[in-house]
């Protein structure tokens, strides 16, 4: 049998040919277009992730920022305390030395897992001086002493007030670090979890359960 041959032929194979290349060149085409988008996805979603994270972060060391400050002033407050409270309560210089002591070791502490710990001692600890009114009648009518439990009651409040804050903030940056698929952005560029503030064996505990 004789191949085809002849002008009408080589048309038709020049035609077949011609027909096919604007097909693979669209073909080409859309892959390259999947892929350009593809790409560009995946580096929008690196930018916002990267974003997320910086600002999760700018809020964690602003809400620790504004703890140190109810902080310090607490421990502004504790040598007048124990000023006044020692020219009335003499007897009391065990806890008037240690709330002194922990004082100290919470201006010097950084960790704030840790100083969580000690401040929780330091607050109960003062707490037990403002109840030495009632068998110190002495304190009881000093205006002085008055004034700094008022100062001290309003200090107290606003420092659980920035612990919530600053624990939720770090809880909302911990929560994306470890979600995938930020924690693939978190792990590139050294995001690293944050310490929460408070005693580290609440903190092992969690939030208390009710029967």
């Amino acid at each position: 049998m004789q191949c085809p041959s002849g002008p009408v032929y080589r048309q038709v194979r020049f035609a077949a040919r011609t027909s096919a290349q604007p097909s693979r060149l669209s073909y080409h085409r859309a892959v390259s277009w999947i892929l350009a988008i593809a790409l560009l996805a995946l580096v929008t979603w690196g930018i916002v992730s990267f974003n997320l994270l910086v600002r999760d972060s700018h809020r964690v060391a602003q809400a620790w920022s504004d703890v140190g400050v109810q902080l310090a002033r607490r421990h502004d407050l504790v040598p007048k305390l124990v000023e006044v409270v020692k020219r009335h309560a003499a007897y009391e210089g065990g806890l008037l030395a240690r709330v002194t002591e922990l004082r100290s070791l919470g201006m010097r502490e950084h960790s704030p897992a840790m100083l969580g710990h000690i401040e929780d001692e330091l607050a109960a600890g003062l707490h037990r001086l403002l109840v030495l009114v009632e068998s110190y009648p002495e304190l009881k009518a000093s205006e002085g002493f008055l004034e700094l439990q008022r100062e001290l009651s309003e200090i107290e409040n606003q420092i659980q007030y920035s612990r919530r804050y600053y624990n939720g903030a770090v809880n909302n940056l911990n929560t994306r670090i470890d979600s995938i698929p930020d924690a693939i952005v978190a792990r590139l560029f050294a995001f690293h979890p944050a310490e929460y503030f408070e005693a580290p064996l609440q903190a092992a505990a969690g939030p208390a359960r009710t029967p």
